[in-house]
């Protein structure tokens, strides 16, 4: 090691990154060694020579005239005097008293011989006084200086550059040449096909300009979060071998007015320079809000002088600059009606979640790095994965591949996947959460129940998996339902009220068979509501309000979109009478078919309190084997018919 100790290093170094990390505090610190020293060499702060030569303590100074100090020397009241350049002061012999006369005008030749004759000891500093004068007064102006600097310089940083950052977008602007193509991004074929000529017009731009055609000079991607819109924009970038400037939409909004419209112009102007290039702004809603809603007041102004300047710097280009602005949201319909206009983002691009084909081609590139087993088929993953975009597929890879190493594995199996499914649409089990047997019971008829209706209701979805063990925030078990086919966009009304009767199976379960219900059904009865006043006011799914729409929703990609409703009080009245009459209808059949199939409901419990996790394999198996030995119609054989 060469005689080195590296525990001597590791402190240097730690001192040095203390002292880059908080450049103030170390000014502060250094400009208090200054004073210090300063004080130490230049100034006797609180004390004074005596006549012995030692220091006294100097308990009051008092201002006085020159002429004072000369009496008390003739009244031998000092013990010492120090003259200087422009002042003198006395030590007085009793009291530690300090008096100081400023301003002497002129050296008195009658002081040092009176000094002599009451032989008391004095010396003399020429010019001290005033270097001290200088330096007391240049040092607090100093030290301000630098602590000020320093606060300009960090929040330069901080905000990309020039003062307070105004002016400069800097490292807020992330400027790179992706190697991203679009064989990297899957599952958004009909978005690639949209965004492949800004590609083709990126590389020939000639070509276009002296056909006369105008490139599109925005695009939009617009989709729900997760789907690829920025790894769509990279791969156009990718594609066409161009600069690419992403910046985040929130970047441009600061607490000063003017800074935001500033980045803006910054942000063109470096985009410009190295045209052909892209411009990506993620998030743009965060800036491009619409104005309808009036004037605002504090920072949204801020907001709109920033929108203005972006609409200005998109006006500002010409046919032959190929410089092309991508933008991406989850919340189109906020955003304001001069960002849409024909010349600025006049094309609108759909990157939406995948279908099951799409599932199965971004599943089959996340898996490129893993290790899966030869009987792993991702096929079934695409297909038990409907609804869910490309980041959570990507997710649920990287899921089973921690689970497999978790249990030692050196293969991803296909139980893993399917596990990594269940965390994604349940969550994580709650071992750890002990319930009591009374509670585990409770939790076991009403699961079994939805199982049960699930599997004899026709239009319900077929169940995957029975389990009591708790999971996610609250649900201490759960019943999966993931589907077997490909995507589903519709839902007729047989099968809405399928799943009414799913749902209020669990609480039905409870009631018949314990005598006594429990709280654990209320997002159940929850949903079951939801699900009746939607078939009444949205769908004109009931006789309560004919065809008739009585609440208007708008889209929202956030799955929140707001929600209108206009009827009158009397209609209100009949849309809550029909949903407790239909409600009370079918918990009343849901208990009858649950009475039917008693024998099988306790079954499956007795299974559930024994090994807490039912297949659903088992689940129909147990049915079948009740409908044989009660001689009863297979309702199970109907509903797979």
């Amino acid at each position: 090691m060469n005689g080195i100790n590296p525990n001597n290093n590791d402190n240097k170094n730690d001192n040095n990154n203390f002292f880059n990390d908080n450049p103030i505090l170390a000014f502060v610190i250094f400009s208090l060694i200054i004073v210090l020293v300063f004080k130490t060499f230049f100034s006797d702060g609180g004390l004074m020579s005596d006549s012995s030569g030692g220091k006294t303590p100097v308990t009051q100074t008092k201002s006085v005239k020159y002429s004072d100090i000369k009496e008390l020397i003739k009244k031998d009241e000092l013990q010492s005097v120090k003259i200087t350049s422009s002042t003198v002061e006395a030590m007085s012999k009793v009291g530690g008293v300090k008096y100081v006369a400023q301003n002497v005008p002129a050296f008195d030749e009658k002081l040092i011989p009176l000094l002599e004759e009451k032989k008391i000891p004095y010396e003399g500093v020429v010019g001290e006084s005033l270097f001290s004068q200088i330096i007391s007064s240049l040092l607090p102006i100093l030290v301000f200086f630098g602590i000020w600097m320093l606060l300009v310089k960090k929040m330069s940083k901080g905000m990309g550059g020039g003062i307070l950052g105004v002016g400069k977008a800097g490292k807020l602007i992330n400027s790179e040449k992706p190697e991203v193509k679009f064989d990297d991004v899957q599952g958004v074929e009909e978005a690639k096909d949209e965004v492949k000529e800004i590609v083709d017009f990126l590389k020939y731009p000639e070509r276009y300009i002296a056909l006369g055609a105008k490139i599109p000079k925005g695009l939009l991607l617009v989709g729900p979060p997760g789907t690829g819109k920025t790894l769509l924009a990279k791969a156009v970038a990718g594609e066409a071998s161009v600069p690419f400037f992403s910046v985040s939409g929130s970047s441009f909004v600061e607490m000063f007015v003017g800074v935001g419209a500033s980045r803006v112009r910054d942000l063109f102007e470096q985009a410009k320079k190295d045209a052909p290039a892209i411009i990506f702004i993620d998030e743009i809603d965060a800036i491009g809000k619409s104005r309808a809603s009036g004037a605002s007041m504090g920072g949204n102004d801020e907001r709109e002088q920033t929108l203005n300047q972006l609409l200005a710097e998109m006006d500002g280009f010409g046919t032959d600059t190929p410089v092309i602005v991508l933008a991406a949201t989850n919340r189109p319909e906020i955003l304001d009606a001069a960002l849409l206009r024909a010349g600025r983002f006049d094309r609108q691009v759909l990157v939406d979640k995948p279908d099951f084909e799409g599932r199965l081609a971004i599943l089959k590139v996340h898996s490129k790095d893993v290790k899966l087993a030869l009987n792993v088929d991702l096929e079934i993953v695409a297909k038990q994965t409907a609804g869910l975009a490309g980041a959570d597929l990507a997710n649920i890879i990287n899921e089973s591949a921690l689970l497999a190493g978790r249990n030692n594995k050196t293969q991803i199996e296909q139980s893993d996947l399917l596990e990594a499914i269940e965390r994604s649409f349940v969550g994580l089990e709650k071992k750890n959460r002990k319930i009591n047997d009374i509670e585990k019971k409770i939790v076991s008829y009403h699961e079994s129940g939805h199982a049960l209706l699930a599997e004899l209701t026709k239009g319900a979805r077929k169940v995957t998996k029975v389990s009591i063990i708790p999971r996610g925030l609250g649900a201490l078990g759960y019943t999966l339902h993931l589907p077997d086919e490909e995507d589903r966009f519709l839902m007729q009304k047989s099968e809405l009220l399928a799943e009414i009767d799913v749902l209020l199976a669990g609480r039905a379960a409870e009631d018949v068979f314990l005598g006594e219900i429990s709280t654990g059904a209320s997002n159940d009865l929850q949903r079951t509501t939801d699900i009746l006043k939607s078939m009444i006011a949205v769908y004109g799914m009931s006789d309560v309000a004919g065809l008739m729409v009585l609440e208007r929703r708008q889209h929202s990609f956030l799955g929140n979109g707001a929600s209108s409703s206009e009827y009158s009080e009397k209609m209100a009245e009949a849309m809550d009478d029909f949903i407790k009459a239909t409600l009370a209808t079918h918990y009343e059949s849901v208990k009858a078919t649950l009475r039917l199939y008693s024998d099988a409901i306790e079954e499956m419990v007795q299974v559930l309190l024994e090994v807490e996790v039912i297949e659903g394999s088992k689940v129909r198996s147990i049915i079948e084997k009740h409908e044989i030995a009660n001689n009863l119609e297979s309702r199970l054989a109907s509903k797979r018919a």
